[in-house]
């Protein structure tokens, strides 16, 4: 399962029965993909309530049905007037269908909700005269759209033109063009985020556009801002990106008076001090700074996740907590909490503790690369972090390279030389380190295990099911270790499928292709582990 659970939270939309509403067979398993929308009558009825019970009001409909969706309490969703629209089907099971268009009829008539303006087309030009009815249409409808979908209806037709890596190829989004407003900068501040990014905001005077008032408005970057010669006292259109994220289009020089004033972005980080660095390669400033408050918990975050120091138990939740009551201030002080510090948070039992401040200290001897890569270099990601530790064997040694050494070694390009560069000589950073040091975390070099089997060298595995002596995790670093790839798909091109318990299709997709099965004892020998 991939996401958040949100079915208890669902049950309480009326528009979704809870019982399919036919008499006719339906199918033993549907699974129905759809949207949770909330109507801007009752978006702005809901506003005008939380305002008069002194709560902040949403922005926008959109994040209110986000919000209210993710809701931990199901009887506070139930207060929110949600609805859906239900768009396509997924696995069905007991019911097929040749068409798209068939089955949202079908969806119809089981008593699930399908939006009344979906129009079937014969050619384009009777979708493009769709697209153009339904703008015209826009400003009349109680939700809000930013343009149509355009799919092909025919299913097998579906299956033949496939799906890229983000989207399918039988559809089309067909955006309709932004609503603009005019209104007048009154500042331009810097927003630091989670990942240390500085981004120039616009204050501008209030302005409502699509419905929604707007105050503030991103600019980008340093590039964008200058491109568009946007300066603090200008008059400028803006518009709602997608009709969602305000934006600045272009300013109005026509109206200036003379008195407006450019800005530049600072280089030192607004929220922490530390110097600001922008890579050849992107138009972003950034903030080096280890320990910033405005990135701490997507920094501790990164540095808990399984790639990096794997600290279990360690979630979302957990870590919004430890930096909001101030427990942890940067990633060095998760290794010196207690179980004192862990009683006063919510869901914290004494096993609960015990077990995170295991979690802790076994992390502590993680290995150079991935305590390097937990650290959240710029560029630095967990194949680089390797390759400058087989260079440099050591934290302290890499901490000590130019820019020069770096690029002598073979992967390494001149931006993450300069990143490595940069975060080694921030001081606040080089503090972080020694305190990890302190705590007990292992910086020595590792010794590096010779490669018993030379020829598997280039070898690809598929591990499919469950195995007995090794996690998922282990069995990939162990095939790298050995020269060999894991890859997640078998193909003519794959060399072993090694099968576990309960293997599925995979295995007999090997065996189809004439492909080498091993079982997990046949592995081991393999790898000279018997």
């Amino acid at each position: 399962f991939v996401g958040e659970d949100v079915t208890r939270n669902l049950r309480t939309i009326r528009s979704i029965p809870l019982v399919l509403r036919t008499e006719e067979a339906v199918p033993q398993r549907l699974e129905v993909r759809g949207e949770v929308i909330l109507g801007i009558e009752a978006f702005e009825s809901l506003n005008r309530r939380r305002e008069k019970e002194g709560l902040p009001a949403f922005a926008n409909p959109r994040n209110a049905a986000a919000g209210s969706l993710r809701q931990l309490d199901p009887r506070i969703t139930a207060r929110r007037p949600l609805d859906i629209f239900c768009y396509a089907v997924g696995r069905v099971d007991g019911r097929s269908f040749e068409r798209h268009s068939e089955a949202l009829d079908a969806l119809k008539r089981w008593g699930l909700k399908v939006n009344s303006n979906v129009r079937l087309c014969a050619n384009v030009e009777e979708a493009l005269a769709y697209y153009a009815d339904t703008e015209a249409m826009r400003e009349t409808l109680d939700y809000e759209i930013d343009g149509v979908v355009l799919k092909v209806d025919r299913f097998d037709l579906q299956r033949a033109l496939g799906e890229k890596s983000r989207s399918p190829r039988w559809a089309v989004a067909y955006k309709f063009p932004p609503r603009q407003e005019t209104t007048v900068i009154r500042d331009i501040v810097v927003q630091v985020g989670r990942t240390g990014a500085l981004t120039p905001v616009a204050i501008m005077e209030p302005v409502r556009v699509a419905g929604v008032e707007v105050r503030r408005a991103t600019l980008h970057n340093q590039e964008e801002m200058d491109r568009k010669d946007v300066r603090i006292g200008d008059t400028v259109i803006v518009q709602r990106a997608g009709d969602v994220i305000p934006e600045v289009v272009r300013a109005i020089p026509s109206m200036r008076t003379g008195k407006e004033r450019r800005f530049v972005i600072p280089d030192r980080c607004p929220v922490c001090g530390a110097e600001v660095l922008k890579s050849e390669d992107e138009a972003v400033y950034r903030c080096t700074g280890l320990s910033c408050p405005a990135q701490l918990k997507e920094r501790v975050r990164h540095f808990a996740s399984k790639g990096a120091m794997d600290i279990d138990g360690l979630g979302d939740k957990l870590v919004a907590q430890l930096v909001d009551q101030g427990l942890v201030r940067d990633v060095a002080d998760l290794d010196y909490l207690s179980k004192e510090d862990l009683a006063g948070l919510d869901r914290m039992a004494d096993k609960s503790a015990q077990n995170l401040l295991d979690a802790l200290e076994a992390s502590k001897l993680r290995s150079s690369s991935r305590l390097l890569f937990a650290l959240g270099i710029r560029h630095v990601g967990e194949h680089i972090a390797e390759v400058l530790i087989d260079a440099f064997h050591t934290i302290d040694r890499l901490a000590e390279a130019s820019e020069e050494d770096l690029v002598a070694v073979y992967e390494i390009g001149p931006g993450v030389a300069k990143s490595v560069v940069m975060f080694f000589g921030q001081e606040e950073n080089r503090n972080v380190i020694e305190k990890l040091k302190a705590a007990g975390v292992r910086f020595e070099a590792e010794e590096k295990r010779a490669v018993s089997e030379p020829h598997l060298k280039g070898k690809t595995f598929v591990f499919t099911g469950a195995l007995s002596s090794f996690t998922r995790d282990e069995v990939q670093e162990i095939v790298k270790r050995l020269g060999a790839r894991a890859t997640s798909s078998v193909s003519k091109k794959t060399d072993y499928v090694v099968a576990g318990e309960n293997a599925g299709s995979k295995l007999e997709k090997a065996r189809g292709l004439g492909v080498t099965v091993l079982s997990e004892e046949a592995f081991k020998e393999l790898i000279g582990m018997k």
